[in-house]
């Protein structure tokens, strides 16, 4: 077993189990508790485990990972993914960005782009694009989050649906083996669905960490969408339900 291998085991035993040692991974894996620890340090850095004295547990699936920690978690495979959605959106589209770290680094990959209309409800995303002179960038009314400058909100919501556009590009805070996509808040969610309602084709842009984890909150389903874009090979659940719903899939 690669080391690859151990970490997703890890992952799948800590999820069935909720907790799990540094001694029992350590017996389970047949493997010293050194390389024990450096796995559970590597796999809480990229968020898809809770580090805790002696072991380790699941992530909440009602608090989200701080907003300034979630800008450098998986970075470079995030700006892997952000160049590839680029890619895939053409100039003079017009397009729905919506609230994320991986979403603001697409904002970020589109700046080379023509002509783009963009509708966010994200005031980093317009703050990224705001000096693009070609650009028409829409944003909407609400209430802002002081956390990551997400605005949410009936208002948002009804802000939103006064458009039809190419593209809607989301994120995503975890996404389970029926095919729920899942995040952590209620009024967030509510946009994320006008975006999902008023798009003419949905781009979910998400990093390997989101297959391992379980928020909450229902946002949608794999079926609504037209393409998802990740780093890595999703797991054989998921890859069946892309392919049962048509769903595009593209690997950074």
């Amino acid at each position: 077993m690669n080391q690859q291998q151990r970490q997703d085991a890890i992952i799948e035993l800590v999820r069935r189990q909720g907790y799990a040692s540094i001694e029992q991974l350590t017996e389970h894996f047949a493997v010293t508790p050194q390389t024990v620890r450096r796995d559970l340090n590597a796999l809480s850095s990229e968020g898809l485990i809770r580090r805790v004295h002696g072991g380790a547990g699941l992530e909440s699936s009602t608090v989200n990972t701080a907003y300034a920690t979630r800008k450098t978690l998986n970075l470079e495979a995030k700006q892997r993914i952000a160049a590839l959605v680029a890619r895939h959106i053409p100039d003079q589209a017009s397009l729905f960005i919506n609230i994320g770290t991986s979403t603001e680094l697409i904002a970020e990959a589109l700046l080379e782009h023509q002509g783009l209309e963009v509708i966010t409800n994200n005031l980093n995303v317009a703050a990224i694009l705001q000096h693009k002179e070609d650009f028409n960038v829409i944003i909407a009314g609400g209430q802002v989050r002081s956390r990551d400058g997400g605005i949410i909100g009936e208002a948002t919501i009804d802000f939103i649906n006064q458009f039809k556009v190419d593209y809607g590009i989301i994120g995503i805070s975890g996404i389970d083996e029926d095919g729920s996509l899942l995040e952590f808040d209620y009024q967030e969610v509510r946009v994320a669905q006008a975006i999902l309602r008023n798009s003419r084709q949905v781009f979910l842009a998400t990093d390997h960490s989101k297959f391992q984890r379980n928020p909450v909150v229902r946002q949608g389903n794999l079926a609504q969408l037209d393409a998802l874009f990740t780093d890595r090979r999703p797991p054989e659940a998921i890859l069946r339900l892309l392919q049962q719903h048509d769903v595009a899939l593209h690997i950074a």
